[in-house]
């Protein structure tokens, strides 16, 4: 019996191992793609085919060319939310996510590969690749996600969780080095800057491509519908999974607030580069430094803030976490042009709360979720952690649009912060969990 014990700690220590490494792969293309490098240069690319009155036209539509990327982030998130239900549904119906999961990620690595091919005026190509890719990615680690509740059991879900952000973190880390390396001495590499930052896109998508086969080797599939209970399709499913939660009005409410305050972080992941060169004038090696330091710090931040929450609950932790972004991010207002320094001291707060704050959130919502309902309850997490993350970068571009500046569009994210703050400190997690069926930690 012992014996049995210890091979079923073992193979679930191993099917962990092989958890993480998707966020290894996947991570490269958060960081390298939609941080660092294709916000400027996409910018860019649009500027290049802009009228002289800085408009392009995409099907006939006036979009100021610095607003293009944040619309082509939003309307990728909105592709997400047609697709995620689909997926979510068919995960439960047939109990086999990895295939589902193997045809995501290559779909968004094949298309962040092609980016290699994005250069001149071709902005709409850009937008196309960007629209794929991230919303590919947004279905993907719905499936992911999804397993974390099957693979870990309750007193281990923040460390888990914590681990997997941090894994991701430092393969960023390690990438984004490497493409400084190549960034910065292009000439001596023979490419101009131009191929630099292609080559730098497409070998996020090769190394997301790659590193995705451990995952799909380690992980196995389990069947998550209750025995004899169908699942119903697409859009279908997903109001089945909405008007089950309203048995279940804490998840809900959990989710509520979570929609709000991610909104803010995937607004601030996606934009902030566009913030540094265009508003403060900093360059992309300046951009790529502080994205560095955002990356290191964010593995250390992470698993900091893991053990916080065995002390004082993964809540406390979060909450703490969201009045660290919403005083960093008021202080990026006030960021002078051109000194960074202080761009540098503002991503070292970003990196310090960023992991954590994501990784506790997707662990505090696994003890939310009614047993044998994962991928269908995860399906609507990942809707509200990117599906519904289509506000921030739309309210930014639009500020943008109206005001030319890059500095009111930052200072409108606080609001998503503060009242994330408010809507999650007004949720019971520990009656929420013993509503939803499944053991209460000792400290959450």
């Amino acid at each position: 019996m012992g014996a049995t014990a210890a091979d079923e700690v073992a193979g679930r220590r191993r099917e962990q191992r092989g958890w993480y490494f998707y966020d290894w792969a996947c991570s490269v293309y958060s960081t390298s793609v939609l941080t660092v490098f294709l916000g400027p240069y996409l910018t860019s690319v649009a500027e290049e085919a802009a009228d002289a009155d800085g408009f392009v036209h995409p099907l006939g539509i006036p979009v100021r060319a610095g607003s293009f990327f944040a619309y082509s982030v939003s309307l990728s998130v909105i592709v997400a939310v047609l697709a995620m239900p689909l997926v979510g549904a068919a995960a439960d119906r047939s109990g086999r996510k990895k295939p589902l999961l193997a045809a995501a990620a290559y779909t968004g690595a094949a298309a962040t590969t092609a980016m290699f091919f994005l250069d001149g005026d071709r902005y709409l190509l850009g937008g196309a690749l960007l629209i794929v890719a991230n919303a590919a990615q947004s279905v993907a680690m719905m499936l992911y996600n999804s397993y974390l509740p099957q693979i870990a059991p309750p007193e281990e879900r923040d460390a888990v969780s914590s681990g997997g952000w941090a894994f991701g973190y430092a393969a960023g880390a390690l990438v984004l080095i490497a493409n400084l390396v190549l960034y910065l001495a292009h000439d001596s590499f023979g490419v101009s800057e131009t191929t630099a930052v292609r080559i730098c896109l497409a070998s996020a998508g090769l190394w997301w491509g790659a590193f995705t086969l451990v995952p799909l080797r380690r992980l196995r599939d389990r069947r998550s519908a209750p025995a004899g209970e169908a699942t119903a399709p697409g859009f279908r499913q997903l109001a089945a999974t909405i008007r089950d939660m309203r048995r279940h009005p804490l998840t809900l409410a959990f989710l509520l607030a979570y929609l709000v305050y991610n909104d803010g972080i995937q607004t601030v992941i996606s934009q902030a580069s566009i913030y540094g060169s265009e508003e403060l004038g900093l360059g992309q090696s300046t951009l790529i430094g502080a994205v560095l330091l955002v990356q290191v710090l964010a593995v250390a931040g992470a698993l900091l803030m893991g053990r916080l929450a065995r002390t004082y609950g993964a809540k406390r932790t979060i909450l703490g976490s969201l009045v660290a972004w919403t005083v960093t991010l008021a202080a990026g207002y006030f960021l002078p042009a051109g000194a960074p320094v202080w761009f540098f001291v503002l991503a070292a707060g970003i990196g310090l709360v960023l992991g954590g704050s994501q990784a506790l959130s997707r662990s505090l919502f696994s003890h939310l979720v009614p047993p044998g309902k994962e991928a269908e309850y995860f399906s609507a997490y990942e809707v509200s952690d990117r599906g519904m993350s289509w506000l921030g970068p739309l309210l930014f571009g639009l500020t943008y649009q109206l005001t030319g500046s890059y500095r009111d569009a930052i200072i409108s994210l606080v609001a998503f912060f503060a009242l994330g703050f408010v809507l999650l400190a007004r949720v019971p997690v520990r009656q929420a969990i013993s509503d939803a069926g499944n053991p209460v930690p000792a400290r959450i």
